[in-house]
């Protein structure tokens, strides 16, 4: 065994300090200190000073007693305890003197703090402020960010990535769980649409056994399933239909139909039957507890009341409001209840209670008049009325409308004058009971007592038209200058509101007076007068008040003589809804202000040739000629008009005038036509040669020169000039599907292909050409490679209505038409070419009224496009009648549609260029795909 000792029995190495590794040395314990003591007390204090005082001779000190200072904060050598002073005073006496020495700079000492304390506080304040300027807290740094977050829409807050989520991931995956569905099984859609019909029939055994089969799922009704999907499908279009323009989104639609939501709880109302008897309990005790917690609440017994009424019992009804009459006996509600719910005799003892009540109550003696079958009891009763209430104008107005003599209602409205001279209606009433001269004086009466009323002037202009004399005595410029004075003015709406009044009367003069005089007032040349000023014409003319439109665009033209804006809109107002001698007047007026608008000499010399005047019209050309020379608007005006009226010669001298004078590619084209229609190939080759020498970037001089030679049968050369014409016009895609369209009539496929191809290299996300390339493997047969085109199609571009047109219609099963389309309306905003294939789905499915519905939709939507009308005009050759087809046809001639695959087809054929509106509409009707 060992010698040597273990480890914790040697001894320590030299210089070793137990803890220094590791830093714990120096350190104080409680062996150090030793054990605690406490100090000396109060008492042992003041103990030891008497005594020390004591052995001086001195009184004991009393300065301990006194109160001390509130503030801590002068804490230096200058304020002492006396006691423990040091130095030369350390063996000093303390006596009675400076113990009163001591309270006395005490009490001074206080007292000039309290006088420095205000001026302390605000130097504080001060100094505190300024640093929490200097130094804001981060709270107050971002208080204005803060703000700003009010403004942020609930859409901002939802795209805020969460914290860890900066990508979006999380968030995107919550919002497709959200929009994850799953197909509902057939029985729950069946179910759904059967569930509002109910079946009187008593089936047979028979029938119970395949009503019983069908219930446990054993048999499906496959035709039932499709018309409840049918239904479900309709109601989606509808929803899509309304929010296509851009109001609402299916199931998402904010806006409410007031007339159809009060019709909605008017039907919702509960029947006495149908109320739960457990609700109505429940609800007789809450009234129960109002009407005995305040009985003087009138609505807390009508409540009760009404509660009784609903649950059948109408004699609890009037047990309960009697009692709420006692309890309120002033309440006009509680006794008007109390009658409505009484009949007969009762009924009339219960209004006399009540006027006994409440003498002054206007309602009350009105229904107690209504209570009374003949009419002199109700002259009585409402006599008695104005005994008590003279100042009521409701009395007075029902007590001159049960007079049938107008003698005596118009005693009555004199003494009613009398007695309220500030009550209008009722002097007008009596303005309209007088003759032509008395009333004068009744309105002249009218205006001293109440200055500020336009009613009154407005009577007295309308009255001065009736006599014939609103050309003599400007009426309504007085009451401006006096209403002005009053301070009285309205606001320019409520003038054009109260001149639409008067139109709607058969008060034309007065309307057109308040316009003249009004329209103007508070408005300054800083402001946009003409803006404002049309728009005000616009909306009338939305309300149908076309007479104050009129009114309002004279003042605007008296003020802008030569704008043609104004003209132009004026004019489309005589059109539409004027007269011919009036929109002749207006037009000849307008070329007079605006001599170098060529539009207007054009609608001049149109309305003249329409109207069969044509030497006015070439008179009307000649005077254009001369205000605008070598203007090409006119010069092709001045063509057209020889060339419709058979003036060959003279139309083709007009061009060759023009193309010297005013050469343009526009000039050229119109010249190359004209010889198209005469059927000069030869010449209309010549014209188009020598004009793309002069402009060869025009395409269309390009494709006239292909479509001659392809009338000719010259298919190279029409290949060349196509060809030829891309190169120079690449953006131009009506040439580039010309020359599509030429290699497919060719039977070259392929060829056709290559150039729809390039096209779309050279136009990027045209419809036009998707749509064209998607046609030309439908129609070479290869539907598959025409899907696959149309998928790219509509990722390229999604929101073209005539791809999914060409989709919904041609490369869908019929099945699935419908919800393609509803897919196609969320989609598109607003297309008509959309709302036609939706409309043609109704219609084949016999839904007429929808697919009625739907075209008038497409029209709306773009009354120029001119193939919605021809589907519109074709449907109702099938389903409508002659006025409703006949309506079309003006409305579509009225509108002179110009766009359209078919439509442009028709008009673009030189040998259709004579014909008007009406035949190309019908034109149209009959080159119309149906497949």
């Amino acid at each position: 065994m060992s010698g040597r000792k273990d480890f914790l029995n040697q001894a320590a190495p030299e210089n070793y300090v137990a803890g220094l590794g590791r830093g714990a040395t120096g350190f104080t314990t409680r062996s150090d200190l030793g054990p605690a003591r406490e100090g000396p007390s109060e008492d042992q204090i003041k103990e030891a000073l008497a005594k020390r005082a004591a052995q001086l001779g001195a009184a004991p000190p009393t300065a301990y007693g006194a109160t001390g200072k509130k503030d801590d904060d002068d804490d230096d050598d200058r304020f002492q305890d006396p006691e423990n002073e040091v130095g030369l005073f350390a063996g000093g006496a303390y006596d009675k003197d400076d113990d009163e020495a001591d309270r006395i700079y005490q009490e001074v000492d206080e007292k000039m703090d309290r006088r420095r304390k205000t001026r302390r506080e605000e130097r504080e304040q001060k100094e505190r402020e300024e640093y929490e300027r200097n130094n804001p807290k981060i709270q107050q740094q971002f208080a204005d960010l803060k703000r700003a977050l009010s403004t942020v829409s609930d859409e901002d807050w939802a795209n805020l990535p969460e914290v860890g989520d900066l990508t979006g991931k999380n968030r995107r995956n919550k919002q497709n769980l959200r929009q994850r569905f799953y197909a509902v099984p057939d029985s729950v859609i069946a179910g759904a649409r059967d569930a509002m019909q109910l079946d009187t029939n008593i089936a047979d055994d028979g029938a119970n056994g395949a009503s019983a089969d069908a219930a446990d799922g054993t048999m499906t009704n496959f035709a039932d399933i499709g018309a409840a999907r049918d239904k479900v499908l309709q109601v989606r279009l509808d929803q899509a239909a309304m929010g296509s323009g851009g109001d609402s989104v299916a199931g998402s639609a904010t806006n409410i139909d007031p007339k159809g939501y009060l019709t909605s709880l008017s039907k919702s109302e509960l029947k006495a039957g149908e109320v739960e008897v457990g609700d109505v309990k429940r609800v007789r005790v809450l009234l129960q507890s109002v009407i005995n917690t305040n009985p003087k609440h009138p609505p807390g017994w009508i409540a009760a009341a009404r509660l009784e009424e609903i649950a059948g019992k109408i004699v609890a009804a009037r047990n309960v409001i009697a009692r709420g009459c006692e309890s309120c006996p002033k309440s006009e509600d509680a006794w008007l209840e109390n009658i409505r719910l009484n009949e007969g005799h009762n009924a009339k003892i219960i209004a006399a209670n009540a006027i006994k009540n409440n003498d002054r109550s206007v309602r009350l003696w009105l229904e107690a008049m209504r209570l009374e079958t003949d009419t002199r009891s109700k002259k009585r009763v409402i006599r008695h009325a104005l005994d008590h209430i003279p100042q009521s104008v409701v009395l007075w107005k029902e007590a001159v409308n049960l007079e049938d003599n107008p003698d005596d209602a118009r005693l009555l409205l004199a003494k009613a004058t009398e007695i309220i001279p500030l009550s209008v209606e009722l002097w007008l009433a009596l303005a309209r009971l007088e003759t032509p001269e008395n009333a004068r004086k009744v309105l002249n009466k009218a205006r001293k007592a109440i200055p500020t009323s336009h009613e009154i002037w407005i009577a007295a202009a309308r009255l001065q038209e009736q006599l014939g004399q609103a050309e003599k005595t400007n009426i309504m410029k007085a009451a401006v200058r006096e209403l002005a004075g009053q301070h009285a003015m309205l606001r320019r709406e409520e003038w054009i509101t109260e001149a639409e009044k008067c139109e709607a009367e058969g008060a034309i003069l007065t309307c057109q007076s308040i316009i003249r005089e009004t329209l103007g007032y508070g408005l300054d040349e800083d402001d946009d007068r003409k803006e404002i000023w049309m728009e005000d014409a616009r909306s009338s003319i939305g309300r149908g008040k076309y007479e104050t439109a009129r009114a309002i665009y004279a003042y605007a033209l008296r003020v802008f003589v030569n704008k043609k804006s104004v003209w132009l809109a004026a004019v489309e107002l005589e059109k539409n809804h004027g007269t011919k001698e009036a929109l002749w007047q207006l037009l000849e007026k307008a070329v007079e202000a605006c001599p170098h608008s060529e539009v207007l000499w054009m609608m001049l010399a149109k309305e003249k040739w329409q109207s069969g005047e044509l030497d006015n019209a070439r008179r009307v050309l000649v005077k254009a000629f001369n205000q605008n020379p070598n203007n090409e608007d006119i010069w092709l005006a001045a063509v057209k008009l020889e060339a419709d009226n058979n003036q060959t010669d003279q139309a083709r001298q007009l061009l060759q005038t023009a193309r010297h004078e005013a050469g343009t590619d526009r000039v050229w084209v119109k010249s190359v036509e004209f010889e198209r229609q005469l059927g000069n190939n030869e010449m209309a080759l010549d014209l188009v040669n020598q004009a793309l020498q002069l402009y060869p970037n025009s395409d269309r001089l390009w494709m006239m020169k292909g479509q001659i030679y392809e009338e000719e049968n010259k298919l190279p050369q029409a290949r060349e000039a196509y060809n030829t014409g891309t190169r120079a016009c690449p953006k131009s895609v009506p040439l580039w599907l010309l020359a599509s369209r030429l290699e497919e009539k060719a039977g070259v496929v392929v060829k056709a292909r290559s150039v729809l191809d390039r096209a779309r290299l050279a136009v990027p996300k045209d419809a036009r050409l998707w749509t064209e390339t998607v046609r030309v493997e439908r129609r070479a047969g290869n539907l598959p490679q025409a899907k696959n085109v149309m998928a790219k199609a509509l990722q390229e571009v999604p929101n073209s209505g005539l791809l999914w047109s060409e989709s919904i219609w041609y490369l869908e099963p019929r099945t699935q038409r419908k919800p393609r389309s509803l897919e196609a309306i969320k989609k598109v905003d607003n297309d008509p070419v959309l709302f036609v294939t939706v409309a043609r789905i109704f219609w084949y499915e016999r839904r007429l009224d929808k697919a009625a519905s739907w075209f008038e939709k497409a029209i709306l939507s773009d009354s120029e496009l001119g193939d919605t009308w021809a589907w519109y005009y074709k449907f109702l050759l099938q389903h409508g009648t002659d006025e409703k087809r006949e309506d079309v046809i003006a409305k579509c001639v009225l509108s002179e549609p110009k766009h359209g695959e078919v439509w442009e087809a028709i008009t673009g054929d030189p040998r259709n260029a004579s014909k008007n509106t009406e035949e190309v509409l019908k034109m149209a009707v009959g080159k119309l795909d149906d497949t």
